[in-house]
C-alpha cells in the first residue's frame, strides 16, 4: 500500500481518484450527520481514525514502489460502516503524504480506493454477513480486519499490475508477482492487526458497550453475553 508519489503513469491515477472521491464525499455526509446525532460517538471516531494513522504509518519495505503496513481501517468499517471510514482514512493519507513523505498526492485516489474504500467495504460486508450466520463476535473481528488488509494489498497488486503489465505475461503474471511479493509481509501483519483489533473491541465492549449498541454494532442481547462470558 502507499503506493509513492508519481509512481502510477497516466491514466491511472487519474481512474483511482474518479473511483475515490465519489465515495469520500458520501461519507463525509454521512459523518456530519452522525455527528451531528451522536455527539457522544466523537471520541470513539477519533479513535478509529488515530488507530488508522498509527497502524498505517508502521511501514516496512516491499514491491519497489510501495511498502507493506497494516491498514487499521478494519475497525473503523466495523464501527461507523465504509463510508465514514473512507474519509478517515483519506484523512490519514493526506497528512501522511504531506508530512511524513509516506504515499503521494497525485497518488492519492489509488491509495485511497485501496486502503480506504476497498478494504473498509469487504470489512463491513463480511463482518455484518458473519453476525448474521452467528459467528463468535471476537472471531468475526479478527477475520473481517484481517481480510479488509489482504483485500487493501490485492487491490495494490492489481493497480500496480494494470499500470505496468509483464511484457512476457501481460496483467496477470505482474499481478502474481506483485501479490507474491506483498503476500510475504502481509500475511503475518494482517493476523496481527486482526488479534490487536479483537483485543482493543473486547475493551470496547467492556467500557462503551452502549455505543455499540447505538451504531447497530451489537445488539443488546448480543453484549449481555459477551459481558456474562467474560465474568
Amino acid at each position: 500500500m502507499h503506493i509513492f508519489e508519481g509512481f502510477l503513469p497516466s491514466p491511472w491515477w487519474q481512474a483511482w481518484f474518479a473511483i475515490s472521491i465519489p465515495v469520500i464525499l458520501y461519507g463525509m455526509y454521512k459523518m456530519n450527520k452522525l455527528v451531528s446525532e451522536r455527539r457522544e460517538v466523537v471520541p470513539l471516531l477519533a479513535v478509529a481514525g488515530a488507530f488508522i494513522f498509527v497502524l498505517s504509518s508502521l511501514k516496512l519495505p516491499s514491491v519497489t514502489g510501495s511498502s507493506s503496513h497494516p491498514t487499521g481501517t478494519g475497525m473503523a468499517a466495523i464501527l461507523f460502516g465504509p463510508a465514514i471510514t473512507a474519509v478517515l482514512g483519506v484523512i490519514v493519507l493526506i497528512y501522511q503524504a504531506i508530512f511524513l513523505a509516506h504515499g503521494g498526492i497525485t497518488t492519492l485516489g489509488a491509495n485511497a480506493a485501496s486502503m480506504a474504500v476497498i478494504g473498509p467495504l469487504v470489512a463491513y460486508l463480511f463482518y455484518k454477513a458473519a453476525s448474521k450466520a452467528g459467528m463468535n463476535f471476537y472471531l468475526n473481528v479478527f477475520l473481517a480486519t484481517a481480510i479488509a488488509d489482504w483485500v487493501t494489498y490485492v487491490v495494490t497488486s492489481l493497480q500496480l499490475a494494470l499500470a505496468f503489465p509483464s511484457a512476457s505475461g501481460g496483467v496477470l503474471a505482474s499481478f502474481a508477482a506483485f501479490a507474491g511479493i506483498f503476500a510475504t509481509t502481509q500475511v503475518p501483519l494482517a493476523i496481527l492487526e486482526g488479534a490487536l483489533t479483537a483485543l482493543i473491541m473486547k475493551y470496547v465492549v467492556q467500557i462503551k458497550s452502549d455505543v455499540l449498541v447505538d451504531l447497530n454494532v451489537l445488539t443488546t442481547t448480543a453484549v449481555t453475553k459477551l459481558k456474562e462470558a467474560m465474568q
